[in-house]
């Protein structure tokens, strides 16, 4: 599953203080009271956790740490009331930004994905790229800023197939948040009818092709549900 990862770091006067890496080791100082065991957990050196400190201390202007009996031989270091007070501006400036990324800005992406029928066939396409790389899916993809569902699609289908087509009607709206491994996606399909253009495959598609509705193939995603109910609605409509 892809995730979006955010970087965050602390300036003062337009200097740079502290970042993600910077605060664990305040912070493993804080807990443990030792450099050399917050410097092991860190992967570190010794000599390069003082010298990150020697840097805090130099851009903050202030001490950050203070060491009694000798520090590396097992003494006590303990955050400065100045490093107490930068590591909690840090953790608590982080923690709000990323309580807001994931309440306010971490939202589903939305989709469009087209089922293109001609007499007993279905226009498919192989998938180019992880997830589901070599396997067969709808064609489809992002919406676009300013740009409606029913334009997204006939953009998609024509951009992965070669195939220009018009909307017959929406199949359904798919939003489960576990549909999809690189995050929660909500999708339109629809159906569409083909119109002109010339089968090649293009963008995120390494083939496309016609296949015989008897030969439907294993599908990346919920595609294979979303076909089968879509089949099952229209066999449902020609008893009718």
């Amino acid at each position: 599953m892809y995730e979006l990862k955010l970087k965050v770091w602390l300036e003062r006067d337009g200097r740079f203080i502290v970042s993600d890496g910077r605060a664990k080791l305040l912070r493993k100082i804080k807990d443990t009271g030792s450099l050399a065991k917050a410097a092991k957990e860190m992967g570190m050196s010794y000599r390069h956790a003082w010298g990150v400190l020697h840097r805090i201390a130099q851009s903050a202007g202030g001490e950050v740490v203070h060491s009694a009996r000798g520090g590396k031989r097992g003494g006590l270091t303990t955050l400065t009331p100045f490093g107490e007070e930068i590591l909690r501006e840090y953790e608590n400036k982080a923690a709000s930004l990323q309580s807001l990324f994931e309440n306010e800005w971490k939202k589903p992406s939305v989709t469009a994905d087209g089922i293109v029928s001609r007499d007993h066939e279905m226009l498919l396409i192989k998938r180019g790229h992880e997830p589901f790389k070599g396997s067969f899916a709808l064609p489809g993809g992002f919406v676009s800023y300013n740009e409606t569902l029913e334009e997204c699609v006939v953009r998609e289908v024509l951009e992965e197939t070669g195939i220009r087509t018009e909307t017959i009607g929406l199949v359904g709206v798919y939003s489960a948040p576990d549909r999809d491994p690189r995050g929660h996606f909500v999708t339109a399909v629809y159906h569409l009818r083909p119109i002109g253009g010339t089968l090649k495959a293009g963008d995120d598609a390494s083939e496309a092709q016609w296949v015989h509705l008897d030969r439907l193939p294993k599908f990346a995603f919920d595609h294979g549900k979303i076909v089968q109910e879509f089949l099952s609605k229209r066999k449902d409509r020609s008893r009718e």
